[in-house]
């Protein structure tokens, strides 16, 4: 058929083919008319996008990386207007038509060698042992189809991993996804700073127009410090909440910080700036602690290890923060954190002590994903490790820590030997680092393993396996 259309489109005739070119358009308005008349122009306008990204997906995996890329960090909470028991999200699609046609690539043999690494060795008995424990859990609570759902993407961005590390070869493709990760990361950047700059009001409106594809509306949507309108407005931007906002910003930033500094950087330099500021003053706005401790950590590894310069721009970029005018509310907030003071800090003590409380009732295998066995005990705590540690156990904590532990240390001996590029130098260490803060940030949020968020989990494997990538690349061309 499509052959057919072609010979007919491409016809040597100019009368045939234009005629044929005439009626393939005008089909075309006629369907899109229709498609407008019954969905109308929001919805007809999303369903043209599907249609494109599932074409492109079709070609060729690394488009539907994008769109992953692109929905995690601009749209990751957008659902369609429509329920098959459950409402999907965009990123259900994405990344559920990644992992579909990736997998098809395997049973065809278009994908002739599946490499894992070590790390990949690893996580797949994490994953196994999370399969685990959710069979455990639902002996106890029967799964909702939210669970399920939610379940089901949390697995799916742990695999993340496997389609990145097999999909990214070459340098061209490692260098275009670490550019579409800056700049996906520096439009959520700047989203967010547009959203708290605008009158509340202007604000508000904008996010009951997001309410159509499943965003929380009204003035309850926007976030404030201990949730009292008195004080200072946290950003959100289209993240919901300002911890995962600002464990989005570790993320682009860390992975921004070496560039400023690499000689052959991805973006020029100028740019570059530009986009680091943005980053920088969208975590600032955050008001998030966790995720300053973070990013400092971040940057710290990396001005330690290589790039000294990095110490001059997180000291510029704290003395233009000092000049905004919600610097001293920001001060005392990150003081009275430091001192436990505040009521969200007296609040995360809380949850540390009822967590201990759960794993020390089910050490070995935790309560799975289904809640919690016991009236007196619920899921749930302000940090991704003892969260593992509810849901899968020490045993599980011992896998995902190890898991990680090995991605560090392969990138530290790739380090190590020594690298014969630049350019490639500062993308490993941008991965790095960027890991290396959202792990620091971990401590004190839980957005990398938590089911509502699986945006951050698809993210956070998804640079894991970039990172091991480039390892992978400079072993090719080091040799």
């Amino acid at each position: 058929m499509l052959k057919s259309l072609e010979h007919h489109l491409g016809h040597p005739d100019p009368q045939h083919a234009w005629l044929s070119r005439g009626l393939l358009i005008g089909v075309a308005v006629l369907f899109a008319a229709l498609w407008i008349g019954v969905l109308g122009p929001l919805l007809a306008l999303i369903g043209v996008g599907a249609l494109v990204v599932g074409y492109a997906l079709l070609r060729d995996v690394r488009a539907g990386l994008v769109a992953v890329i692109a929905v995690a960090y601009v749209l990751p909470f957008a659902t369609f207007p429509f329920d098959v028991g459950v409402t999907p999200t965009f990123l259900n699609a994405v990344v559920g038509a990644v992992f579909f046609v990736y997998v098809l690539r395997v049973a065809t043999r278009r994908e002739q060698r599946l490499e894992v690494a070590a790390v990949g060795v690893v996580l797949a008995i994490f994953i196994l042992w999370m399969l685990v424990t959710f069979s455990l859990g639902i002996i106890h609570s029967r799964p909702t189809p939210t669970i399920l759902r939610h379940f089901l993407e949390l697995l799916l961005a742990l695999t993340m991993y496997y389609v990145v590390l097999n999909a990214v070869k070459r340098r061209e493709d490692l260098i275009f996804f670490t550019r579409i990760l800056i700049l996906a990361g520096t439009l959520s950047a700047a989203i967010a700073i547009l959203f708290y700059l605008l009158p509340v009001q202007t604000t508000v409106r904008i996010l009951n127009a997001l309410a159509r594809l499943g965003y929380p509306g009204g003035f309850g949507a926007l976030r404030w410090i201990e949730d009292n309108p008195n004080n200072p407005m946290r950003a959100i931007g289209t993240a919901v909440d300002p911890n995962v906002l600002g464990g989005m910003m570790i993320l682009v930033g860390g992975l921004t910080g070496p560039q400023l500094a690499s000689p052959r950087p991805v973006f020029p330099r100028w740019a570059l700036v530009g986009m680091y500021v943005l980053q920088l003053v969208a975590l600032f706005l955050t008001f998030s602690r966790g995720a300053m401790l973070g990013f400092m950590a971040a940057l710290g590894v990396l001005a330690v290890l290589k790039y000294p310069r990095l110490l001059l721009f997180m000291g510029l970029g704290g003395a233009i923060l000092l000049l905004l005018p919600w610097s001293h509310a920001y001060i005392q907030h990150f003081i009275e954190g430091l001192q436990g003071k505040d009521l969200a800090t007296k609040m995360r003590f809380g949850e540390y002590k009822d967590a201990f409380r759960l794993i020390r009732r089910y050490p070995w295998t935790g309560v799975g994903f289904t809640g919690s066995p016991d009236i007196d005990l619920y899921v749930g705590v302000s940090s991704v490790y003892l969260l593992v540690a509810e849901q899968t156990g020490i045993i599980g904590l011992g896998l995902y820590l190890l898991t990680l532990a090995v991605f560090l240390l392969l990138l530290w001996r790739r380090w190590r030997k020594g690298m014969p590029d630049a350019q490639l130098e500062s993308i490993l260490l941008g991965y790095g680092g960027a890991l290396v803060g959202v792990m620091v940030s971990g401590v004190f949020d839980h957005y990398l393993f938590n089911m509502v968020y699986p945006h951050m989990a698809t993210l956070f494997w998804l640079y894991i396996g970039l990172g091991v990538a480039t390892s992978r690349l400079i072993d090719r061309e080091d040799k």
